[in-house]
């Protein structure tokens, strides 16, 4: 009777409702502080990037001069942009400063990183090298072009040395190569910083196993650095081909105080859309302009992809 009467007090008395987890008051708070933070800064996210980033691909597609009314033209913007000679030029150009001059920058700094990795005052000599990047690139073609003026600091210096006739750097013969030796000038501090933080970073038992070994300096870099620093190498090569598909004021500084565009051998495909938007005898006018954004755009986003998968493949890691 006592078993009858407990399955009977069991049955009478009412279940326990548990309070789930997302009706606690402090759920409810962060809910809320969420939205007070979250909501504002992806509105201007959409303001500021979605939105015109979708009015860019609009425009692509209609030929306008920034002005009026809007006539679609379909892909005809594309056509006339791949058929330009200055895109060409572009084009050319820009993948020169993404392979060319980022393999020079990476390598420069790869080099200074392996010889400041035991030098004494590294620290100091680290932020030396680092000074450039501190500038903006506007500045840093300035000073790139007094210093490489005919009567610049460079000219100078071979002149004392016994060059009678110094090259004309900034003449149209050496103007390329000069703002390229600019831009790695300008990159490879960035790069090193980074790198010898990265290098830092790894374990010294590791260099303790290469010196039993009998591994020289520069097989220890090959072997042992350069490997455990796949990771951040990948992400610097996303960080450079961003910055290589919209260079943009380094260039247009060469140009002087004229008010007229760079030579073409100095149009990016920034430069390119710039010119053709905005220069007076531009027939196309913001289509053009705009195709060539979403180009660059497509490329970044195909360009990163590829970088971030390769990268993964190398290091096992999942994005």
């Amino acid at each position: 009777m006592r078993g009858a009467d407990a399955v009977e007090a069991a049955a009478a008395t009412p279940p326990v409702r548990r309070t789930s987890r997302s009706a606690s008051p402090f759920d409810s708070a962060r809910r809320r502080a969420l939205g007070v933070f979250v909501v504002p800064a992806l509105a201007v996210y959409v303001l500021v990037v979605i939105a015109p980033t979708l009015l860019t691909v609009w425009i692509s597609f209609h030929r306008w001069a920034g002005a009026g009314p809007m006539e679609y033209v379909g892909i005809g913007n594309y056509r006339f942009m791949l058929r330009d000679p200055a895109f060409h030029r572009s084009f050319v150009t820009t993948m020169v400063i993404l392979f060319v001059v980022g393999a020079i920058t990476f390598t420069v700094a790869f080099v200074l990183t392996m010889l400041l990795q035991d030098m004494a005052g590294r620290r100091f000599v680290r932020a030396v090298v680092f000074f450039p990047s501190l500038l903006p690139g506007l500045v840093i073609a300035i000073l790139w072009g007094f210093l490489f003026d005919p009567q610049g600091l460079v000219n100078h210096i071979l002149t004392l040395l016994g060059v009678d006739e110094p090259p004309l750097w900034l003449g149209a013969d050496h103007l390329f190569s000069t703002v390229m030796a600019g831009k790695v000038w300008l990159s490879a501090g960035t790069y090193t910083v980074i790198f010898m933080a990265a290098a830092d970073r790894i374990p010294r038992y590791f260099y303790e196993a290469a010196d039993l070994d009998g591994a020289s300096a520069v097989q220890r870099f090959r072997h042992v650095t350069v490997p455990l620093m796949s990771g951040v190498a990948g992400v610097c090569a996303v960080l450079w081909s961003i910055s290589a598909l919209k260079s943009f004021e380094f260039m247009l500084a060469f140009a002087g105080a004229t008010g007229q565009l760079p030579p073409v051998s100095l149009w990016t495909f920034p430069l390119y859309s710039y010119a053709t938007a905005f220069a007076a005898d531009a027939a196309a006018g913001f289509g053009v302009a705009s195709a060539a954004a979403v180009m660059t755009l497509a490329l970044s986003l195909v360009l990163t992809i590829l970088v971030r998968r390769v990268l993964a493949e190398r290091t096992h890691v999942e994005y």
